[in-house]
Protein backbone atom coordinates (compact mmCIF):
# COMPACT_ATOMS: atom_id res chain seq x y z
CA UNK A 1 0.00 0.00 0.00
CA UNK A 2 2.07 1.98 -0.83
CA UNK A 3 2.76 5.38 -1.41
CA UNK A 4 -0.41 5.07 -0.46
CA UNK A 5 0.42 5.82 3.04
CA UNK A 6 1.31 9.34 3.47
CA UNK A 7 -1.84 11.35 2.95
CA UNK A 8 -0.86 13.78 5.68
CA UNK A 9 2.40 14.61 3.93
CA UNK A 10 0.73 15.62 0.69
CA UNK A 11 0.15 19.09 2.01
CA UNK A 12 2.91 20.21 -0.32
CA UNK A 13 0.37 20.04 -3.10
CA UNK A 14 -1.64 22.90 -1.74
CA UNK A 15 1.48 24.73 -1.95
CA UNK A 16 1.31 26.41 -2.97
CA UNK A 17 -9.12 -20.98 -15.32
CA UNK A 18 -11.03 -21.33 -11.86
CA UNK A 19 -10.36 -24.21 -9.44
CA UNK A 20 -13.28 -26.59 -9.06
CA UNK A 21 -14.16 -27.67 -5.51
CA UNK A 22 -15.31 -31.25 -5.52
CA UNK A 23 -18.91 -31.86 -4.64
CA UNK A 24 -20.35 -28.85 -6.43
CA UNK A 25 -19.51 -27.88 -9.96
CA UNK A 26 -21.75 -24.91 -10.72
CA UNK A 27 -22.95 -24.60 -14.29
CA UNK A 28 -22.01 -20.95 -14.37
CA UNK A 29 -19.71 -18.60 -12.53
CA UNK A 30 -21.17 -17.90 -9.07
CA UNK A 31 -22.32 -14.41 -8.25
CA UNK A 32 -20.22 -12.51 -5.76
CA UNK A 33 -21.41 -13.07 -2.23
CA UNK A 34 -23.00 -9.75 -1.26
CA UNK A 35 -22.54 -10.23 2.48
CA UNK A 36 -18.83 -11.01 2.13
CA UNK A 37 -18.54 -8.08 -0.28
CA UNK A 38 -20.07 -5.67 2.24
CA UNK A 39 -17.78 -6.93 5.03
CA UNK A 40 -14.72 -6.59 2.80
CA UNK A 41 -15.58 -3.04 1.77
CA UNK A 42 -16.10 -1.89 5.35
CA UNK A 43 -12.94 -3.57 6.63
CA UNK A 44 -10.84 -2.23 3.78
CA UNK A 45 -12.00 1.34 4.33
CA UNK A 46 -9.98 1.38 7.54
CA UNK A 47 -6.89 1.38 5.35
CA UNK A 48 -7.65 4.92 4.23
CA UNK A 49 -6.10 5.77 7.59
CA UNK A 50 -2.72 3.96 7.15
CA UNK A 51 0.38 3.46 9.48
CA UNK A 52 2.23 0.54 11.13
CA UNK A 53 2.75 -1.31 14.43
CA UNK A 54 3.91 -4.90 14.91
CA UNK A 55 1.80 -5.44 18.08
CA UNK A 56 -1.24 -5.50 15.83
CA UNK A 57 -0.69 -9.17 15.02
CA UNK A 58 -0.84 -10.39 18.61
CA UNK A 59 -3.84 -8.18 19.38
CA UNK A 60 -5.88 -9.58 16.49
CA UNK A 61 -5.25 -13.12 17.76
CA UNK A 62 -6.23 -12.12 21.30
CA UNK A 63 -9.39 -10.04 20.84
CA UNK A 64 -10.32 -11.05 17.31
CA UNK A 65 -10.11 -9.48 13.87
CA UNK A 66 -13.31 -7.43 14.18
CA UNK A 67 -12.53 -5.74 17.50
CA UNK A 68 -8.99 -5.00 16.31
CA UNK A 69 -10.57 -2.92 13.53
CA UNK A 70 -12.66 -1.12 16.15
CA UNK A 71 -9.52 -0.52 18.21
CA UNK A 72 -7.73 0.84 15.15
CA UNK A 73 -10.52 3.32 14.54
CA UNK A 74 -10.60 4.44 18.18
CA UNK A 75 -6.84 5.03 18.34
CA UNK A 76 -6.83 6.92 15.07
CA UNK A 77 -9.76 9.03 16.28
CA UNK A 78 -7.72 10.14 19.29
CA UNK A 79 -4.68 10.82 17.11
CA UNK A 80 -6.67 12.90 14.62
CA UNK A 81 -8.12 15.02 17.41
CA UNK A 82 -4.67 15.55 18.93
CA UNK A 83 -3.32 16.70 15.57
CA UNK A 84 -6.29 18.98 14.95
CA UNK A 85 -5.95 20.69 18.33
CA UNK A 86 -2.15 20.72 18.45
CA UNK A 87 -0.68 23.88 19.98
CA UNK A 88 2.91 23.30 18.82
CA UNK A 89 5.03 21.06 16.62
CA UNK A 90 5.82 18.54 19.38
CA UNK A 91 2.10 18.17 20.14
CA UNK A 92 1.39 17.69 16.43
CA UNK A 93 4.02 14.96 16.13
CA UNK A 94 2.67 13.19 19.22
CA UNK A 95 -0.79 13.18 17.66
CA UNK A 96 0.66 11.78 14.46
CA UNK A 97 2.43 9.06 16.43
CA UNK A 98 -0.85 8.05 18.10
CA UNK A 99 -2.67 8.08 14.78
CA UNK A 100 0.12 5.97 13.26
CA UNK A 101 -0.42 3.25 15.85
CA UNK A 102 -4.12 3.09 15.02
CA UNK A 103 -3.39 3.06 11.34
CA UNK A 104 -0.87 0.26 11.86
CA UNK A 105 -3.60 -1.96 13.26
CA UNK A 106 -5.83 -1.08 10.31
CA UNK A 107 -3.13 -1.81 7.72
CA UNK A 108 -2.47 -5.25 9.15
CA UNK A 109 -5.99 -6.37 10.01
CA UNK A 110 -8.06 -5.17 7.05
CA UNK A 111 -6.57 -7.53 4.42
CA UNK A 112 -6.33 -10.41 6.92
CA UNK A 113 -9.99 -10.11 7.91
CA UNK A 114 -11.14 -9.74 4.31
CA UNK A 115 -9.09 -12.75 3.14
CA UNK A 116 -10.44 -14.91 5.97
CA UNK A 117 -14.08 -14.00 5.43
CA UNK A 118 -14.06 -14.18 1.61
CA UNK A 119 -14.74 -17.26 -0.56
CA UNK A 120 -11.78 -18.38 -2.69
CA UNK A 121 -13.58 -17.48 -5.94
CA UNK A 122 -13.54 -13.75 -5.14
CA UNK A 123 -10.88 -13.39 -2.42
CA UNK A 124 -8.50 -11.38 -4.60
CA UNK A 125 -11.26 -9.02 -5.73
CA UNK A 126 -12.43 -8.34 -2.18
CA UNK A 127 -9.02 -8.13 -0.52
CA UNK A 128 -7.76 -5.68 -3.13
CA UNK A 129 -10.29 -3.14 -1.84
CA UNK A 130 -7.72 -2.31 0.83
CA UNK A 131 -5.60 -0.73 -1.90
CA UNK A 132 -8.65 0.88 -3.49
CA UNK A 133 -9.39 2.60 -0.20
CA UNK A 134 -5.82 3.80 0.17
CA UNK A 135 -5.81 5.30 -3.30
CA UNK A 136 -9.17 6.91 -2.71
CA UNK A 137 -7.79 8.37 0.51
CA UNK A 138 -4.81 9.83 -1.35
CA UNK A 139 -7.09 11.36 -3.96
CA UNK A 140 -9.24 12.87 -1.20
CA UNK A 141 -6.06 14.22 0.37
CA UNK A 142 -5.06 15.98 -2.84
CA UNK A 143 -8.51 17.51 -3.27
CA UNK A 144 -8.87 18.51 0.40
CA UNK A 145 -5.43 20.13 0.35
CA UNK A 146 -6.65 22.40 -2.41
CA UNK A 147 -9.96 23.11 -0.66
CA UNK A 148 -8.46 23.84 2.76
CA UNK A 149 -5.71 25.97 1.25
CA UNK A 150 -8.35 28.63 0.61
CA UNK A 151 -8.91 29.02 4.36
CA UNK A 152 -6.67 30.98 6.76
CA UNK A 153 -3.48 29.05 7.44
CA UNK A 154 -4.09 28.61 11.17
CA UNK A 155 -7.48 27.03 10.43
CA UNK A 156 -6.87 25.14 7.18
CA UNK A 157 -4.26 22.67 8.42
CA UNK A 158 -6.21 21.97 11.62
CA UNK A 159 -9.35 21.08 9.66
CA UNK A 160 -7.39 18.98 7.17
CA UNK A 161 -5.85 16.85 9.94
CA UNK A 162 -8.78 16.83 12.35
CA UNK A 163 -11.39 15.86 9.80
CA UNK A 164 -9.86 12.37 9.71
CA UNK A 165 -11.55 11.67 13.03
CA UNK A 166 -14.99 11.60 11.40
CA UNK A 167 -14.60 8.52 9.15
CA UNK A 168 -12.78 6.64 11.91
CA UNK A 169 -15.86 6.92 14.14
CA UNK A 170 -18.24 5.86 11.37
CA UNK A 171 -16.05 2.89 10.46
CA UNK A 172 -15.60 1.71 14.04
CA UNK A 173 -19.37 1.75 14.61
CA UNK A 174 -20.08 0.08 11.27
CA UNK A 175 -17.63 -2.71 11.95
CA UNK A 176 -19.67 -3.76 14.98
CA UNK A 177 -22.34 -4.95 12.55
CA UNK A 178 -19.84 -7.26 10.83
CA UNK A 179 -19.29 -10.90 11.80
CA UNK A 180 -16.04 -12.14 13.28
CA UNK A 181 -13.57 -13.98 11.06
CA UNK A 182 -14.63 -17.65 10.84
CA UNK A 183 -11.02 -18.75 11.04
CA UNK A 184 -10.45 -16.82 14.27
CA UNK A 185 -13.67 -18.30 15.69
CA UNK A 186 -12.43 -21.82 14.93
CA UNK A 187 -9.11 -21.01 16.62
CA UNK A 188 -11.14 -20.16 19.73
CA UNK A 189 -13.20 -23.36 19.48
CA UNK A 190 -16.42 -21.50 18.58
CA UNK A 191 -17.41 -23.81 15.71
CA UNK A 192 -21.11 -23.00 15.76
CA UNK A 193 -20.48 -19.29 15.18
CA UNK A 194 -17.88 -20.05 12.52
CA UNK A 195 -20.36 -22.31 10.70
CA UNK A 196 -22.95 -19.53 10.74
CA UNK A 197 -20.51 -16.96 9.30
CA UNK A 198 -19.30 -19.34 6.60
CA UNK A 199 -22.86 -20.07 5.53
CA UNK A 200 -23.37 -16.34 5.00
CA UNK A 201 -20.06 -15.62 3.26
CA UNK A 202 -19.75 -18.67 0.96
CA UNK A 203 -21.17 -19.16 -2.52
CA UNK A 204 -23.08 -22.28 -1.43
CA UNK A 205 -23.78 -24.45 1.61
CA UNK A 206 -21.48 -27.12 0.21
CA UNK A 207 -18.59 -24.67 -0.07
CA UNK A 208 -19.24 -23.50 3.48
CA UNK A 209 -18.94 -27.09 4.71
CA UNK A 210 -15.69 -27.61 2.82
CA UNK A 211 -14.24 -24.35 4.12
CA UNK A 212 -15.14 -25.29 7.70
CA UNK A 213 -13.59 -28.73 7.31
CA UNK A 214 -10.35 -27.22 5.97
CA UNK A 215 -10.18 -24.65 8.76
CA UNK A 216 -10.80 -27.30 11.43
CA UNK A 217 -8.00 -29.42 10.00
CA UNK A 218 -5.62 -26.44 9.98
CA UNK A 219 -6.57 -25.67 13.60
CA UNK A 220 -6.05 -29.28 14.70
CA UNK A 221 -9.74 -30.01 15.35
CA UNK A 222 -11.05 -33.43 14.23
CA UNK A 223 -13.17 -33.15 11.09
CA UNK A 224 -15.92 -35.33 12.61
CA UNK A 225 -16.37 -32.92 15.53
CA UNK A 226 -19.78 -31.28 15.18
CA UNK A 227 -20.05 -29.53 18.56
CA UNK A 228 -20.79 -25.83 18.56
CA UNK A 229 -18.08 -25.17 21.18
CA UNK A 230 -14.93 -27.25 21.65
CA UNK A 231 -11.83 -27.01 23.83
CA UNK A 232 -8.75 -25.83 21.95
CA UNK A 233 -5.09 -25.67 22.85
CA UNK A 234 -3.69 -22.61 24.58
CA UNK A 235 -1.74 -21.64 21.48
CA UNK A 236 -4.76 -19.93 19.97
CA UNK A 237 -3.85 -16.39 20.99
CA UNK A 238 -0.48 -16.20 19.25
CA UNK A 239 1.74 -18.11 21.70
CA UNK A 240 4.70 -19.85 20.04
CA UNK A 241 4.11 -18.11 16.72
CA UNK A 242 7.41 -16.23 16.60
CA UNK A 243 9.32 -19.46 17.19
CA UNK A 244 7.58 -21.10 14.23
CA UNK A 245 8.07 -18.02 12.07
CA UNK A 246 11.66 -17.05 12.82
CA UNK A 247 13.53 -19.63 14.90
CA UNK A 248 12.46 -23.05 13.63
CA UNK A 249 10.38 -22.47 10.50
CA UNK A 250 9.58 -25.31 8.11
CA UNK A 251 10.90 -24.93 4.54
CA UNK A 252 7.41 -23.88 3.43
CA UNK A 253 7.02 -21.27 6.18
CA UNK A 254 10.53 -19.94 5.49
CA UNK A 255 9.63 -19.57 1.80
CA UNK A 256 6.34 -17.86 2.70
CA UNK A 257 8.08 -15.40 5.01
CA UNK A 258 10.74 -14.52 2.43
CA UNK A 259 8.06 -14.06 -0.23
CA UNK A 260 5.93 -11.85 2.04
CA UNK A 261 8.77 -9.62 3.21
CA UNK A 262 10.23 -9.45 -0.29
CA UNK A 263 7.05 -8.34 -2.02
CA UNK A 264 6.51 -5.64 0.62
CA UNK A 265 10.10 -4.43 0.29
CA UNK A 266 10.15 -4.23 -3.50
CA UNK A 267 6.71 -2.61 -3.64
CA UNK A 268 8.08 0.38 -1.75
CA UNK A 269 11.76 0.32 -2.75
CA UNK A 270 10.80 0.79 -6.42
CA UNK A 271 9.98 4.40 -5.59
CA UNK A 272 6.21 4.73 -5.49
CA UNK A 273 6.29 7.07 -2.49
CA UNK A 274 8.88 9.27 -4.16
CA UNK A 275 6.67 9.67 -7.22
CA UNK A 276 3.37 10.18 -5.39
CA UNK A 277 4.54 12.31 -2.47
CA UNK A 278 6.96 14.46 -4.44
CA UNK A 279 5.05 14.67 -7.71
CA UNK A 280 4.70 18.49 -7.39
CA UNK A 281 8.48 18.78 -7.09
CA UNK A 282 8.97 16.41 -10.03
CA UNK A 283 6.58 18.43 -12.18
CA UNK A 284 8.33 21.63 -11.16
CA UNK A 285 11.66 20.07 -12.11
CA UNK A 286 10.43 19.32 -15.63
CA UNK A 287 9.23 22.88 -16.13
CA UNK A 288 5.72 23.19 -14.69
CA UNK A 289 6.03 26.24 -12.47
CA UNK A 290 2.41 27.36 -12.06
CA UNK A 291 0.94 26.23 -8.72
CA UNK A 292 -2.41 25.63 -10.40
CA UNK A 293 -0.87 23.49 -13.12
CA UNK A 294 1.16 21.52 -10.57
CA UNK A 295 -1.99 20.92 -8.55
CA UNK A 296 -3.90 19.71 -11.59
CA UNK A 297 -1.05 17.41 -12.61
CA UNK A 298 -0.83 16.00 -9.10
CA UNK A 299 -4.58 15.41 -8.91
CA UNK A 300 -4.24 13.60 -12.25
CA UNK A 301 -1.71 11.28 -10.59
CA UNK A 302 -4.18 10.47 -7.82
CA UNK A 303 -7.03 10.01 -10.28
CA UNK A 304 -5.08 7.66 -12.58
CA UNK A 305 -3.82 5.67 -9.61
CA UNK A 306 -7.35 5.22 -8.28
CA UNK A 307 -8.90 4.31 -11.64
CA UNK A 308 -6.32 1.65 -12.47
CA UNK A 309 -6.62 0.00 -9.07
CA UNK A 310 -10.30 -0.52 -9.91
CA UNK A 311 -9.21 -2.26 -13.11
CA UNK A 312 -6.98 -4.55 -11.06
CA UNK A 313 -9.81 -5.59 -8.73
CA UNK A 314 -11.70 -7.12 -11.67
CA UNK A 315 -8.67 -8.90 -13.13
CA UNK A 316 -6.97 -10.35 -10.05
CA UNK A 317 -9.29 -13.38 -9.72
CA UNK A 318 -9.61 -13.87 -13.47
CA UNK A 319 -6.01 -13.99 -14.65
CA UNK A 320 -4.19 -14.58 -11.36
CA UNK A 321 -1.70 -12.84 -9.11
CA UNK A 322 1.52 -13.72 -10.95
CA UNK A 323 0.59 -12.48 -14.45
CA UNK A 324 -0.73 -9.19 -13.07
CA UNK A 325 2.27 -8.67 -10.80
CA UNK A 326 4.91 -9.46 -13.41
CA UNK A 327 3.17 -7.30 -16.03
CA UNK A 328 2.82 -4.49 -13.50
CA UNK A 329 6.48 -4.47 -12.49
CA UNK A 330 7.66 -4.73 -16.10
CA UNK A 331 5.60 -1.64 -16.91
CA UNK A 332 6.99 0.16 -13.87
CA UNK A 333 10.56 -0.59 -15.00
CA UNK A 334 9.85 0.76 -18.50
CA UNK A 335 8.12 3.87 -17.13
CA UNK A 336 10.86 4.62 -14.60
CA UNK A 337 13.59 4.18 -17.18
CA UNK A 338 11.84 6.46 -19.67
CA UNK A 339 11.13 9.03 -16.94
CA UNK A 340 14.79 8.98 -15.92
CA UNK A 341 15.90 9.58 -19.51
CA UNK A 342 13.43 12.41 -20.10
CA UNK A 343 14.24 14.33 -16.88
CA UNK A 344 17.96 13.89 -17.56
CA UNK A 345 17.52 15.42 -21.00
CA UNK A 346 15.55 18.30 -19.48
CA UNK A 347 18.26 18.74 -16.84
CA UNK A 348 20.96 19.14 -19.47
CA UNK A 349 18.99 21.30 -21.89
CA UNK A 350 19.26 25.09 -21.95
CA UNK A 351 15.76 25.53 -23.36
CA UNK A 352 12.36 24.10 -22.55
CA UNK A 353 11.70 20.92 -24.53
CA UNK A 354 7.94 20.43 -24.73
CA UNK A 355 8.22 16.85 -25.92
CA UNK A 356 10.42 15.95 -22.94
CA UNK A 357 8.01 17.67 -20.54
CA UNK A 358 5.08 15.79 -22.06
CA UNK A 359 7.00 12.52 -21.93
CA UNK A 360 7.88 13.08 -18.27
CA UNK A 361 4.27 13.71 -17.30
CA UNK A 362 3.09 10.72 -19.36
CA UNK A 363 5.60 8.36 -17.76
CA UNK A 364 4.72 9.51 -14.24
CA UNK A 365 1.10 8.67 -15.00
CA UNK A 366 1.99 5.35 -16.66
CA UNK A 367 4.18 4.44 -13.68
CA UNK A 368 1.40 4.90 -11.13
CA UNK A 369 -1.03 3.15 -13.49
CA UNK A 370 1.21 0.08 -13.81
CA UNK A 371 1.79 0.11 -10.04
CA UNK A 372 -1.95 0.12 -9.40
CA UNK A 373 -2.77 -2.83 -11.65
CA UNK A 374 -0.38 -5.16 -9.84
CA UNK A 375 2.28 -4.23 -7.31
CA UNK A 376 -0.07 -2.05 -5.29
CA UNK A 377 -3.03 -4.37 -4.60
CA UNK A 378 -1.34 -7.74 -5.02
CA UNK A 379 1.15 -7.05 -2.23
CA UNK A 380 -1.70 -6.86 0.28
CA UNK A 381 -3.79 -9.63 -1.27
CA UNK A 382 -0.87 -12.04 -1.51
CA UNK A 383 0.48 -11.54 1.99
CA UNK A 384 -2.94 -11.85 3.59
CA UNK A 385 -3.55 -15.27 2.03
CA UNK A 386 -0.25 -17.20 2.05
CA UNK A 387 0.50 -17.57 5.79
CA UNK A 388 -0.83 -20.62 7.69
CA UNK A 389 -3.79 -19.89 9.96
CA UNK A 390 -1.87 -19.70 13.25
CA UNK A 391 0.90 -17.55 11.78
CA UNK A 392 -1.25 -15.26 9.64
CA UNK A 393 -1.67 -12.24 11.91
CA UNK A 394 1.96 -12.01 13.04
CA UNK A 395 3.34 -12.84 9.60
CA UNK A 396 1.21 -10.17 7.98
CA UNK A 397 2.25 -7.64 10.61
CA UNK A 398 5.91 -8.29 9.81
CA UNK A 399 5.20 -7.52 6.18
CA UNK A 400 3.49 -4.26 7.18
CA UNK A 401 6.55 -3.24 9.21
CA UNK A 402 8.88 -3.87 6.25
CA UNK A 403 6.51 -1.95 4.00
CA UNK A 404 6.28 1.09 6.26
CA UNK A 405 9.97 1.20 7.17
CA UNK A 406 10.95 1.02 3.50
CA UNK A 407 8.35 3.66 2.69
CA UNK A 408 9.75 5.93 5.40
CA UNK A 409 13.31 5.53 4.18
CA UNK A 410 12.35 6.33 0.57
CA UNK A 411 10.23 9.32 1.61
CA UNK A 412 12.86 10.84 3.88
CA UNK A 413 15.85 10.31 1.60
CA UNK A 414 14.44 11.12 -1.85
CA UNK A 415 15.41 14.79 -1.79
CA UNK A 416 18.95 14.00 -0.60
CA UNK A 417 19.15 11.17 -3.13
CA UNK A 418 18.30 13.25 -6.14
CA UNK A 419 20.49 16.11 -4.94
CA UNK A 420 23.35 13.61 -4.77
CA UNK A 421 22.87 11.61 -7.98
CA UNK A 422 20.41 13.90 -9.86
CA UNK A 423 16.70 13.27 -10.20
CA UNK A 424 17.32 11.20 -13.32
CA UNK A 425 19.83 9.08 -11.46
CA UNK A 426 17.30 8.50 -8.67
CA UNK A 427 14.74 7.14 -11.12
CA UNK A 428 17.37 4.97 -12.81
CA UNK A 429 18.09 3.54 -9.35
CA UNK A 430 14.39 2.84 -8.73
CA UNK A 431 14.15 1.17 -12.15
CA UNK A 432 17.09 -1.09 -11.23
CA UNK A 433 15.49 -2.05 -7.91
CA UNK A 434 12.21 -2.81 -9.71
CA UNK A 435 14.13 -5.04 -12.16
CA UNK A 436 15.62 -7.03 -9.28
CA UNK A 437 12.11 -7.23 -7.83
CA UNK A 438 10.75 -8.69 -11.09
CA UNK A 439 13.32 -11.50 -10.95
CA UNK A 440 12.48 -12.11 -7.28
CA UNK A 441 8.76 -12.33 -8.03
CA UNK A 442 9.30 -14.65 -10.99
CA UNK A 443 11.24 -17.24 -9.01
CA UNK A 444 9.81 -16.84 -5.50
CA UNK A 445 6.08 -16.26 -5.81
CA UNK A 446 3.83 -19.18 -6.81
CA UNK A 447 0.28 -18.57 -8.01
CA UNK A 448 -2.43 -18.54 -5.33
CA UNK A 449 -5.56 -17.87 -7.38
CA UNK A 450 -8.46 -20.22 -6.68
CA UNK A 451 -6.90 -21.97 -3.69
CA UNK A 452 -8.37 -21.99 -0.23
CA UNK A 453 -6.27 -20.39 2.50
CA UNK A 454 -5.65 -23.81 4.02
CA UNK A 455 -4.10 -25.08 0.76
CA UNK A 456 -1.57 -22.27 0.43
CA UNK A 457 1.26 -23.83 2.43
CA UNK A 458 1.51 -26.69 -0.07
CA UNK A 459 2.50 -24.24 -2.80
CA UNK A 460 5.65 -23.17 -0.97
CA UNK A 461 8.90 -24.82 0.03
CA UNK A 462 10.36 -25.17 -3.46
CA UNK A 463 11.86 -21.80 -4.34
CA UNK A 464 11.44 -22.26 -8.09
CA UNK A 465 7.88 -23.62 -7.98
CA UNK A 466 5.41 -21.32 -9.70
CA UNK A 467 2.22 -23.39 -10.24
CA UNK A 468 1.01 -20.99 -12.87
CA UNK A 469 0.12 -23.22 -15.80
CA UNK A 470 -3.08 -24.97 -16.84
CA UNK A 471 -1.87 -28.43 -15.87
CA UNK A 472 -1.35 -27.37 -12.28
CA UNK A 473 -4.63 -25.50 -12.10
CA UNK A 474 -6.56 -28.43 -13.47
CA UNK A 475 -4.69 -30.92 -11.33
CA UNK A 476 -3.15 -32.94 -14.15
CA UNK A 477 -0.23 -35.24 -13.50
CA UNK A 478 3.30 -34.56 -14.64
CA UNK A 479 5.54 -36.99 -16.47
CA UNK A 480 6.51 -38.67 -13.18
CA UNK A 481 2.92 -39.30 -12.27
CA UNK A 482 2.98 -36.76 -9.44
CA UNK A 483 0.07 -34.42 -8.82
CA UNK A 484 1.01 -30.81 -9.51
CA UNK A 485 0.36 -27.96 -7.10
CA UNK A 486 -3.15 -26.53 -7.15
CA UNK A 487 -4.87 -29.86 -7.48
CA UNK A 488 -8.06 -30.64 -5.65
CA UNK A 489 -6.71 -32.28 -2.52
CA UNK A 490 -10.04 -34.07 -2.00
CA UNK A 491 -9.91 -35.80 -5.36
Amino acid sequence: MAADTKVAETTAVSGKPEKIIEGFDPPKKPKRNKFAFACAILASMTSILLGYDIGAGRTSDWIGRRYTIVLAGAIFFVGALLMGFATNYAFLMFGRFVAGIGVGYALMIAPVYTAEVSPASSRGFLTSFTEVSINFGILLGYVSNYAFSKLPTHLGWRLMLGVGAIPSVLLAVGVLAMPESPRWLVMQGRLGEARHVLNKTSDSKEEAQLRLADIKQAAGIPENCTDDVVQVSKQSHGEGVWKELLIHPTPAVRHILIAALGIHFFQQASGIDAVVLYSPRIFEKVGITSNTHKLLATIAVGFVKTMFILVATFLIDRIGRRPLLLTSVAGMILSLGTLAISVTIIDHSHKKLQWAVGLSITTVLSYVAFFSIGAGPITWVYCSEIFPLKLRAQGTSMGVVVNRVTSGVISMTFISLYNGITIGGAFFLFAGIAAVGWVFFFFMLPETRGKTLEEMEGSFGNFTRKSNNKKEINGEKNSNGQIQLGTNRRA
